[in-house]
């Protein structure tokens, strides 16, 4: 959900249901390596809430826009992270079953 002004799209207040600090401060980093992002940062409202709140003010370009970038960003860095550990995985099983022989 965004809560946000229809006057300046610059800058937005997105609740995610049903998450916690991993989507936050994951989504947060990616946010903040976004040269369009001035200020981005996110709170929990309450530690028994299941909910997440990330800030985002940009240069101009609208907010949801670049949060929807920043997610897309950060299932590429997801999908790049599980392929290295697949290929790492693989590797070592290829070493340990040509030690054995």
């Amino acid at each position: 959900m965004e809560h946000g002004s229809y006057q300046d799209l610059s800058a937005s207040t997105f609740t995610l249901p049903d998450e916690d600090h991993t989507l936050a401060n994951s989504l947060r980093f990616t946010l903040n390596q976004d040269p369009r992002v001035t200020v981005c940062g996110y709170s929990i409202p309450h530690p028994s809430e299941a909910r997440v709140n990330i800030r985002v003010q940009t240069t101009g370009d609208p907010a949801n826009e670049v949060m929807k970038d920043s997610c897309q960003d950060l299932m590429m860095i997801c999908q790049h992270v599980r392929s290295a550990f697949d290929q790492a995985v693989a590797d070592f099983k290829n070493n340990k079953a040509s030690e054995s022989e």
